[in-house]
């Protein structure tokens, strides 16, 4: 098994949980990334402080890595559509990732690109790998982490560099106390606040952040046997998000009123990844289900909210869109 692992975006919500992962499992892990993490004072103490979007030219390491896992990006889809430039900064990050691994001779990449790639396909069956096109991008945070899987394959093709992609799909769990859908909903329905969805038929595929971690860190047990290849890491089932606000109603014991109005621009409509390829190459089962992880995110989300520092972050996010 690979041991020295590098970690971009490793203070996000699976950036953390993942850092954990691999030590659990043995690895020396460095993590990188823009800001300190709030959530393990371990991982803090370790982490590479740097702004992907400069090269890593003055960038010191105790020891060349043998992976890169490259997770850091901007990473609201609609945010893309208000301010193009995050798109480019992911594209920009991906390129300053590879050139870093191209001139100090690191020869494995694992990129955590997403479910959005495959943009809206109207599919009846779960979607699989090869089922996405440019001209279905719908959005410029889809067309950044597609850009980006193209320039991995062109870096394996010119440099040698062995890649693996992961199209991850609405990642939910501990760590995160952002304005994604699950963690926004859980801050409203504890006020019994309005819980609007956007598209009354939306229907996604969520993913409990202990089912991520278990997918990657197979993914780095095997990574010589499976490089080059792209997999789903995702649960293989849909909710719709209105049936998905009433579960976290359900669970919260709140009287929020749900809601729906238009899709936002950018959004896809449906998405069931097909994680047949992840369950014959990995060995990969999910196993927490949507009912369950929303349980368990729900009980750590308020024990967090308890700590009035992890409060006050997700206040101030959302108060500068609008909606604390």
């Amino acid at each position: 098994m690979i041991k020295r692992i590098l970690v971009t975006g490793s203070s996000g919500t699976v950036g953390t949980a993942l850092v954990q992962a691999l030590g659990d499992a043995g690895c020396t892990v460095t993590p990188l990334d823009i800001r300190h993490s709030i959530w393990d004072a371990r991982i803090d103490r370790r982490t590479i402080i740097h702004d992907l979007r400069k090269p890593f030219d003055k960038l010191r390491l105790h020891h060349k890595p043998d992976l890169i896992i490259h997770l850091a990006a901007n990473a609201r889809v609609h945010d893309s559509v208000i301010q193009p430039q995050m798109a480019f900064d992911n594209y920009l990050m991906t390129y300053n990732v590879l050139e870093y691994a191209r001139k100090r001779g690191i020869e494995r990449v694992l990129f955590s690109s997403s479910r959005e790639v495959y943009g809206e396909t109207n599919a009846r069956s779960r979607i699989r790998e090869d089922n996405t096109h440019v001209i279905r991008m719908k959005a410029p945070y889809t067309a950044s982490k597609f850009a980006s899987e193209a320039l991995i394959h062109s870096y394996h093709d010119c440099y040698g560099i062995k890649p693996v992609i992961v199209r991850l799909s609405n990642v939910y769990g501990r760590y995160d106390v952002s304005e994604r859908v699950i963690p926004l909903f859980l801050y409203y329905a504890k006020r019994n606040r309005e819980l609007c969805v956007f598209g009354k038929d939306k229907k996604l595929d969520f993913t409990y952040i202990d089912d991520c971690t278990d997918g990657l860190v197979r993914i780095v047990k095997r990574f010589d046997r499976v490089a080059g290849l792209t997999f789903n890491i995702s649960t293989g089932e849909g909710e719709r998000l209105v049936d998905l606000a009433r579960m976290i109603a359900d669970v919260v014991g709140s009287f929020s009123k749900i809601t729906t109005t238009d899709k936002r621009v950018g959004e896809i409509s449906s998405f069931v990844g097909d994680i047949s390829l992840a369950r014959t190459k990995l060995g990969y089962r999910p196993r927490v289900t949507l009912q369950d992880g929303l349980q368990a995110t729900a009980e750590w989300y308020f024990e967090a909210m308890k700590q009035r520092r992890i409060y006050a972050t997700q206040r101030r996010n959302l108060a500068r869109r609008g909606w604390a």
